[in-house]
């Protein structure tokens, strides 16, 4: 049974707003259902307790929270969207672990032979294709490794990668946009356009810029987890590329033989990186040798996916889709603190928890919106959002019939937000969209405050970004209605003190009148986009328009 708080303010606006969606549902509007904080803790409190263990994508752990997910999705009478007539997708993972003393890397050039040390001299994970590779190889160094038209850029122009080993910087361009320069520099478009050029194998260099940012001996102590990926129909792993055999990530103190006898040093190459000069590529002196010893495992894992059919005869064929991620990174070691369970209270058991509320109101309403609304909760967002994924290139209803996407992932609600952040909203006409919806609970709609984090790519909405689907990553902005706090100064120490770390957990001050407000911007961007004669389109010109629209 559900329970209703009286209506305040944010109430009675939530409550007009949704008898406005149609001219007839002017009547009885009193028992339209207004967003209940209550439900939101009770989802948050269950969601990340201790027995759930973190949620770790293929765990117990997570198959119970997968449960509690459905029982509500049938409690609130929506439609299961999964396969076989219910309510999960299940996807199945490839999971590579480098076995121990696995991995081996050695330069040779005309300073010597040097056998890297792994992990303090360069990092390598279990390979998702094999389970034992060897190259031998010479080598060429190609920039950032990036390639756009759209841009300009072809850090291979000029240069014979065939059966070699490329040597490329972290990163790319600082000359590049946040959000498209995230995408092209990503190591997914790396891998892809070293793979194509026929390149056998790819070391990323760590640089001193990159190092003021995070430091290799953090990326180390993370070196030896295991590495998931989602196979495809076919049994092969998706996104992996077999004629690359081998790859490394050298540590920025340790690369200088690759670079011995070149037309260019390594410390002119690292200079040039850190005064944003323009790089090219050029032959190396230098042969390498990679090999990589791994073992594999084969877990599943469900994606969680149900809907409320629209209410015109029309668009209900069409489908705004809401997205959260339900794993978190499971139980590992925080030194000597003996709590080692990454609970993930906000990363993403308040994302998934606002879904569930907008679900229960959509599903509750006496009036549907005019096209049906899915709601897909997804396993493997901190492994690579690779739940979301698989959703994307496997969707259990026609691609084309997904208008837009709006993913919740870490709300941050510990102070009373006063607006929203929508990264992705100035792609497409899904910002005036969220703006309205915004303004209509009284909030607003703010710029990205963080670009140089490029979270337009590290959620799940890019992934449905690549399916051509105009989407929006939904967050609590920095403005707070309290002016004795600070939104962006806790924010940023979550990040530094609670991101992945078991302090994530429920005994945070969290607000949840500001998570129910949260809600309530939620649902209106739904309705909005829902309730509107056209879907919504990429602006023109847009890049991720052009690059991926079908």
């Amino acid at each position: 049974m559900n329970h209703f708080k009286p209506a305040a303010m944010s109430g009675l606006l939530l409550v007009a707003a949704l008898s406005a969606c149609t001219p007839d549902s002017q009547e009885n509007t009193a028992t339209q259902p207004v967003v209940n904080a209550e439900n939101i803790k009770a989802h948050i409190a269950f969601l990340a307790d201790d027995m759930l263990k973190g949620r770790d994508t293929g765990s117990e752990g997570y198959q119970i929270a997968a449960n509690y997910v459905k029982s509500y999705f049938k409690q609130y009478g929506l439609s299961p969207m999964g396969e076989h007539q219910g309510f999960e997708q299940n996807v199945t993972f490839r999971k590579a672990f480098l076995e121990e003393n696995g991995a081996a890397l050695s330069i040779s050039s005309e300073s010597g032979e040097h056998e890297l040390s792994y992990p303090d001299q360069f990092l390598a994970s279990g390979s998702a294709l094999t389970t034992e590779s060897s190259i031998t190889a010479e080598t060429v160094f190609v920039g950032y490794g990036v390639v756009n038209d759209a841009f300009g850029l072809d850090d291979y122009a000029g240069l014979d990668v065939e059966g070699k080993v490329v040597v490329m910087l972290t990163g790319r361009p600082e000359s590049l946009p946040s959000e498209e320069g995230a995408h092209i520099g990503s190591s997914s478009e790396k891998a892809r356009h070293a793979a194509e050029r026929g390149a056998v194998g790819i070391i990323s260099l760590h640089t001193p810029k990159r190092e003021k940012v995070r430091a290799y001996s953090v990326s180390a102590k993370y070196a030896n987890g295991p590495r998931l990926s989602w196979l495809k129909k076919d049994g092969t792993p998706f996104g992996k590329h077999p004629q690359l055999k081998g790859s490394a990530y050298v540590n920025h103190e340790h690369a200088q033989p690759l670079f011995a006898g070149a037309q260019r040093s390594l410390a002119e190459v690292f200079n040039d990186d850190s005064e944003n000069k323009t790089i090219k590529g050029f032959e190396l002196a230098a042969t390498v040798s990679l090999s990589n010893k791994s073992r594999h495992e084969q877990i599943t894992s469900p994606n969680i996916v149900a809907s409320i059919e629209g209410s015109d005869p029309q668009l209900k064929d069409e489908y705004v889709v809401y997205s959260a991620h339900l794993d978190h990174i499971g139980i590992s070691e925080h030194g000597d603190h003996e709590d080692n369970i990454n609970n993930g209270a906000l990363d993403n058991a308040s994302g998934v928890s606002i879904l569930l509320e907008t679900a229960r109101m959509m599903a509750t309403s006496e009036t549907k919106p005019k096209r049906s609304v899915l709601f897909v909760v997804v396993t493997g967002e901190e492994k690579g959002l690779l739940g979301s994924g698989f959703f994307a290139n496997n969707p259990t209803v026609p691609a084309t019939k997904m208008v837009a996407n709006v993913n919740l992932d870490m709300p941050l609600i510990l102070y009373p937000s006063a607006d929203v952040i929508a990264f992705g909203s100035t792609h497409s006409t899904l910002g005036p969209i969220v703006q309205a919806a915004a303004e209509k609970v009284d909030m607003s709609l703010s710029p990205d405050p963080m670009p140089e984090q490029a979270l337009f790519t590290r959620s799940d909405h890019y992934n449905f970004v690549k399916a051509g689907i105009p989407s929006v990553f939904l967050m609590t902005g920095f403005k707070s209605k309290d002016p004795d706090i600070d939104g962006g100064k806790v924010f940023k120490e979550f990040l530094s003190t609670h991101y992945h770390n078991h302090s994530d957990q429920i005994d945070l001050p969290i607000n949840y009148q500001a998570a129910a407000s949260f809600a309530e911007v939620n649902l209106m961007i739904g309705l909005e986009i829902a309730n509107q004669a056209e879907r919504p389109k990429w602006n023109d010109g847009d890049f991720f328009g052009k690059t991926f629209a079908q």
